[in-house]
């Protein structure tokens, strides 16, 4: 007689597979749980303990070790020595596992959680029933996800399993036991203070496949951390409009995290992962306008991030131009009306969109054949500005500065932002050259440079840079400073007129 094992802890489509391989003939081992819940549908069940001859014991974390178990799932019926031996041992063969694992993510995700309590909720024996079942996949069917159960009945009923799919459930199964014991690794390594371990192994979950990657000869697909952290694009719900796009994720990430930077009601266009336009203001209307009229012209098929609930009154000036994408915490229901009318402009709601992503974040990169892992940006200062120029910043100014200085931090290097009164007004990202990053950045400004200021990444390593915003009327500078050649900056804005203050600190991404 064949026979399957049966333990789950998710029960769902548990009773109606134990009951189609019941009526094909199958006996149906299990333990706990799962046995009573079959018994109660019915179902005749033997318990392991039956065939081990051993009780359950240590409060159930000992009920599958045994070698009258693992023997008869490991056995290759191929090999004639193997079978040999589970004949003279008298260990009867199980041809299927149907096994999920104790809820250790969701164990994790309640937010005063123990460590003893995490630690219980680590499965042993089903990681160990199931990694042996995919071992020998030829011979034996392992079943991890619940959705699989109809796929294995409707061939049984045909005739049999099918190699493929005994080698798809294989897959599957290493890697499910993969990913738990990544997320086990991960967790208790933050417990453990984080760091950069010797061995380094991560988990994601897939959200979509995408219709393509950057370029359509690409193909793609969205995954997330899973355990997500609030406020991060991988959280929002989708209300409207086709799916995100792999460039929209990308500029939509972009946008947020120079959200993340303001507490102000702050809009921020996005392009190709860089802001194009930020306004902060009263209202969630007077902050868009304020973006859209930064740089009317690169909103045009862009990103708009939104840090408080969109009203109609902005919603009917966001549909004036081609937007990709809103994304907001919330939107009043007649914001959402106008917004629908335009079919293709994806709405997302994100509550906690302005949450600060937590140090113990990492920041990944990915070079062909290998990772580069950082912790997350989340510094915007050393310290206490330092006034360098003999000139310092009047209080409006300096308000205008720590402005700049939150935009420039999410531009691409080479980078210079241009900004007054809670607006970009010029932003010049990812050059090979930082006087070409202010030549960009200040002719977007053009006249309204005038009495604004003005913010760099990293040190000026020349005065180039501040003899040119001299030019269009720059009236403060905020910059790292470290360069060997500063003094040659602050000369050059004292002679200019020009106040300057050093941050202690660059910002640069690449």
């Amino acid at each position: 007689m064949r026979r399957a094992f049966l333990s789950v802890y998710d029960k769902t489509g548990i009773v109606e597979f134990a009951t189609g391989l019941h009526e094909l003939g199958f006996e149906l081992l299990s333990t706990g749980g799962t046995q009573k819940a079959l018994e109660a549908a019915g179902l005749p069940v033997t318990n392991v303990s039956e065939i081990t001859g051993f009780p359950e014991c240590l409060d159930g974390r000992v009920k599958t070790l045994h070698p009258a178990i693992h023997a008869g799932i490991l056995a290759m019926r191929s090999n004639p020595e193997h079978m040999a031996q589970v004949e003279r041992l008298g260990v009867g063969l199980i041809d299927i596992v149907a096994v999920n694992l104790y809820p250790f993510k969701a164990t994790i995700s309640k937010p005063d959680v123990t460590l003893e309590e995490a630690i219980e909720n680590i499965d042993i024996g089903g990681p160990s029933m199931l990694r042996a079942a995919a071992k020998n996949w030829q011979d034996v069917a392992s079943i991890v996800d619940p959705a699989d159960y109809g796929r294995v009945l409707a061939e049984l009923k045909e005739g049999g399993i099918t190699r493929q799919t005994k080698f798809d459930l294989c897959v599957k199964v290493f890697e499910h036991t993969a990913a738990y014991d990544a997320l086990i690794a991960g967790w208790l390594r933050q417990q453990n203070g984080g760091g950069y371990p010797d061995k380094l192994t991560l988990t994601f979950e897939k959200l979509q496949d995408m219709r393509y990657g950057e370029n359509p000869h690409q193909t793609a697909a969205f995954y997330r951390e899973p355990l997500h952290i609030e406020g991060t694009l991988a959280a929002a719900e989708q209300l409207w409009g086709k799916e995100l796009s792999f460039n929209n994720i990308n500029d939509t990430n972009g946008a947020l995290d120079c959200l993340r930077e303001v507490e102000e009601i702050t809009v921020v266009a996005a392009k190709h992962a860089n802001p194009c336009g930020v306004g902060s203001g009263a209202s969630v209307y007077e902050a868009y306008m304020k973006a859209y009229n930064a740089d009317p012209v690169s909103i045009f098929g862009g990103i708009v991030a939104v840090n408080a609930e969109v009203d109609k009154a902005t919603a009917e000036e966001m549909v004036k131009t081609f937007l990709e994408i809103v994304i907001a915490p919330g939107f009043t229901d007649e914001a959402l009306e106008v917004l629908k009318t335009k079919k293709n402009l994806r709405i997302l709601r994100l509550p906690g969109i302005s949450s600060k992503i937590p140090s113990t974040a990492l920041d990944l990169k990915k070079p062909l054949g290998g990772l580069i892992v950082q912790q997350v940006d989340d510094k915007l200062l050393a310290g206490e500005l330092k006034v360098v120029t003999k000139k310092a910043p009047t209080e409006e100014q300096l308000k205008d500065l720590l402005f700049a200085w939150k935009l420039v931090n999410h531009l691409k290097s080479n980078a210079i932002a241009v900004a007054k009164d809670g607006q970009s007004l010029g932003l010049g990202p990812g050059q090979v050259s930082r006087i070409w990053a202010a030549e960009n950045a200040l002719q977007r400004a053009g006249n309204k440079a005038r009495g604004a200021v003005l913010a760099s990444d990293a040190y000026f390593p020349f005065d180039d840079c501040v003899r040119l915003a001299a030019k269009y009327g720059i009236a403060a500078i905020i910059q790292p400073g470290g360069s060997i050649r500063d003094e040659d900056s602050i000369k050059a804005c004292d002679e200019l007129g020009i106040a300057m203050v050093f941050t202690g600190m660059r910002h640069f991404k690449h």
